[in-house]
């Protein structure tokens, strides 16, 4: 599995329209349309229950969307925290005292 399947579940599952989905995703929709079908694949079950004019989660497909959505706030979250640390917003810093020498 790989992050680009969570980020189009994600959208998707908001969407609930391929092409919405792939244009917010900016990538073509037969690119989404396997992204998809990939991750169902790995998964061994259907996500979206698909016909020409609807798209629908199924139940798995909603479970996996909840973990999905965690995921990609936990990557978030991570890239935000690095990004602090390498500019030096976050750390400790002690300072100890000693007394006078007289």
């Amino acid at each position: 599995m790989e992050l680009r399947h969570f980020r189009c579940v994600a959208v998707l599952a908001r969407e609930m329209n391929f092409s919405a989905a792939a244009r917010k995703l900016h990538i073509a929709q037969p690119a989404l349309s396997q992204n998809i079908r990939q991750i169902e694949q790995e998964l061994g079950v259907k996500l979206f229950e698909r016909s020409t004019r609807k798209v629908s989660l199924t139940d798995a497909g909603r479970a996996f969307y909840r973990e999905a959505l965690a995921i990609l706030a936990n990557v978030e979250g991570a890239r935000q925290k690095t990004q602090r640390v390498a500019r030096g917003e976050t750390g400790s810093l002690a300072i100890g005292l000693r007394p006078p020498l007289f």
